[in-house]
């Protein structure tokens, strides 16, 4: 396979990834608007899952609280970014990676932009609640969270973000 062809599925499994993540995330968002009262928790698996519809104006476990408009300059950025970096990826195992992760900043920035209070100071719609007090979540920032784990992983294994390996 020709090298353009190469990226050519690679840009395809990462904007794939990226949309689906994105389409996924801002659809249970829109629904569970719809079906929720915010702060009235219901058991979705058992009491280990519950859904518990919140508005969030800051960033993952609550950092940052009312600081909306600096996580959205950061994640602008970091949309930026991966959209740069994508032409560079040499794997198809990278570039779902970083589509995934393309994903959760965006389905997150989304809220941010559009959603109450106003442009780009918009709460992040979450609902997944699970024991032990954890901050409340949603699929964008699982997204984030395994892809960075996973990341993480790979390179203390050896691996550089978006490149082969060398004995590739």
């Amino acid at each position: 396979m020709t090298i353009s062809k190469q990226l050519g599925v690679r840009l395809i499994w990462f904007f794939a990834c990226a949309f689906t993540v994105i389409a996924l995330d801002q659809f249970l968002k829109n629904y569970l608007i719809l079906k929720l009262e915010e702060g009235a928790p219901i058991d979705f698996i058992g009491s280990m899952v519950r859904l518990n519809l919140v508005y969030n104006d800051s960033a993952a476990f609550s950092i940052g609280f009312g600081a909306t408009w600096i996580f959205t300059i950061i994640s602008s950025v970091a949309v930026l970014v991966l959209l740069w970096f994508s032409r560079k990826i040499e794997t198809t195992g990278w570039a779902i990676m970083a589509g995934v992760l393309l994903g959760g900043v965006s389905g997150n920035l989304i809220d941010r932009y559009l959603r109450e209070p106003g442009f780009a100071i918009g709460h992040v719609v979450d609902y997944i609640q699970i024991p032990l007090n954890f901050p409340i979540f949603n699929v964008a920032d699982m997204a984030i969270f395994f892809i960075c784990s996973i990341s993480v992983i790979r390179v203390l294994r050896g691996d550089q973000i978006g490149r082969k390996r060398v004995s590739e």
